[in-house]
């Protein structure tokens, strides 16, 4: 019975020990994986920041040529005076 239970002792003593080994290595390996994208993102983070400044900007001026192509074609078409075709114009170039 006693070589049975130190037997027992000393496979719960190495299983701890190689369970602490595991979870401390974990640990270092998530926080050298944690700085390394860091220090990856800090340069597409600028460089996005970059890029999505220009996109918006963009994207309401194609809207606004859009708009106002259209109000050509409805003043072409007769359905607006010249007078409501340009209060459309001043409002839409106003945003």
């Amino acid at each position: 019975m006693p070589g049975l239970l130190r037997g027992v002792a000393r496979t719960a003593v190495i299983s701890g020990t190689a369970t602490a080994v595991s979870n401390r290595v974990s640990r270092r390996q998530a926080g050298r994986w944690a700085q390394q994208n860091e220090e990856h993102a800090a340069p597409q983070a600028s460089a996005q920041q970059t890029s999505s400044t220009a996109p918006p900007a963009a994207a309401p001026m194609d809207a606004k040529i859009s708009q106002l192509h259209q109000l050509g074609q409805l003043r072409d078409q007769g359905v607006l005076t010249e007078e409501e075709f340009e209060a459309q114009k001043r409002r839409i170039l106003e945003f």
